[in-house]
């Protein structure tokens, strides 16, 4: 039964298959489960888990009628391709779930006023997990409005009150109601608490069911310190000051952003040290493996290390290098050679970080003092936040370290001589 199950492209839980048949899940993890795999693994010679059950055997079927493709190791052609830009699809193979995360981000947000805040860097996933929670609410019954501060035009951000009416119509037009702003708003009382008395007493009182509010880009407020201290001073507010008033339990909060606060404020007077926080962590390798395998690929040891080291789990970066696996049918070790190069697979990505430093001359130089040291150090908080939100830094603490391999070949190797005189002057 966990055999048929796991040659299946469903990808059941031990769990679900223990519930759908009759049996105790812990009896099928740690007794029925281990049993197979160690049988199995003798037999194959290579470590057997409900996995990568599917592609050894068919690697070892291959292998027996001797009809191993010779460029590479490719070992299914069901896969339909997905270029890895942008959210992924909610039908996509290709979404890897990070469980926990998922499942406690559907819990959270079906109580009344939750409040969740999704945190990575740029291409991270963050808003392919965003979607998710999004459809999951609406299959709940949930109305759902999703607000990208990327769409907003510049001179939404020149003022409080601009930026609230434009939260409040952009609101108010995906619940399908007229906006009706100037029957609600008082400037005597001031934008915050206009907005307050707008969500109360005419959004939430005409919508009878739970609404999830996604604000996206979060961190586009970051720039404008007057504006950002008041949006999220409000927010904070929706969520504590409101406990008792019921309209407000209809509301369950949203938000995602790809960098830290770096702007000094009250803590205590923000949405930052509530609600459910979410880190997107990288890929595992159990988690690449498995990706690989979706793409009709089997990935030998050496070359699942050789992809880590090198990207060190970041998705955007492993699926693109598993993409143009497939896609030009060489194997990921040959384009791996080349992938810190201009002409490589990653050049244009490459590239676009090559040309934000160059638009911000303080962060080259605070990735370059990076670049130069041995062991992870202290960077200025505001310019460390703003490398960590590109992806080219982890941060450990205070102390600041490259995060892959790929960024700290290619950027050597393009700043080489500035790097060298840097180092000069140092010593």
């Amino acid at each position: 039964m966990i055999l048929t199950e796991s040659l299946q492209e469903t990808r059941k839980t031990y769990d679900q298959i223990a519930l759908e048949n009759g049996y105790s899940p812990s009896y099928l993890k740690n007794g029925a489960a281990p049993k197979l795999w160690n049988l199995l693994s003798d037999l194959l010679g290579e470590k057997v888990t409900k996995i990568n059950c599917r592609f050894l055997l068919e690697k070892k079927l291959i292998h027996s009628v001797a009809f191993k493709d010779k460029n590479f190791n490719k070992i299914s052609d069901r896969v339909s391709l997905e270029f890895p830009e942008g959210q992924v699809p909610l039908a996509s193979e290709f979404y890897i779930e990070r469980s926990p995360i998922e499942s406690i981000c559907y819990q959270e947000i079906q109580k009344p006023r939750s409040l969740i805040r999704i945190k990575a860097p740029r291409k991270m996933g963050k808003s392919s997990l965003m979607v998710r929670i999004l459809t999951f609410a609406k299959n709940q019954g949930f109305k759902t409005i999703k607000i990208s501060l990327n769409r907003a035009e510049s001179k939404v951000f020149s003022s409080t009150e601009k930026f609230l009416r434009w939260l409040c119509a952009n609101t108010a037009r995906q619940l399908g109601l007229d906006p009706q702003l100037d029957e609600y708003w008082d400037k005597d009382l001031g934008a915050l608490v206009s907005c307050t008395l707008y969500f109360q007493g005419y959004l939430l009182e005409q919508v009878d069911r739970p609404i999830l509010l996604a604000l996206d880009e979060v961190n586009q407020l970051f720039e404008y310190p007057f504006l950002v201290r008041d949006i999220l001073v409000l927010l904070r507010s929706w969520h504590e000051e409101t406990r008792d008033i019921r309209e407000w339990e209809k509301l369950r909060l949203l938000l995602v952003n790809s960098i830290e606060v770096y702007i000094p404020l009250d803590l205590n007077k923000l949405p930052l040290n509530i609600g459910y926080s979410v880190e997107l962590p990288p890929f595992t390798s159990e988690q690449v493996f498995d990706l690989a395998q979706r793409h009709g690929l089997y990935l030998y040891t050496e070359e699942l290390s050789q992809l880590m080291n090198l990207v060190g789990g970041f998705p955007y970066l492993v699926r693109l290098a598993l993409y143009q696996s497939v896609s030009q049918q060489i194997d990921l070790k040959q384009l791996l050679k080349t992938a810190t190069s201009d002409s490589g697979i990653y050049s244009l990505h490459l590239h676009n970080q090559a040309w934000y430093l160059q638009q911000h001359p303080e962060l080259t130089i605070s990735f370059q003092k990076i670049l130069m040291s041995q062991t992870p150090i202290s960077l200025d908080q505001i310019e460390a936040f703003k490398l960590k939100s590109i992806g080219l830094i982890h941060l450990e603490g205070d102390q600041a370290r490259v995060s892959c391999e790929l960024y700290r070949q290619y950027f050597q190797s393009r700043w080489e001589p500035a790097l060298a005189m840097h180092s000069r002057s140092f010593h």
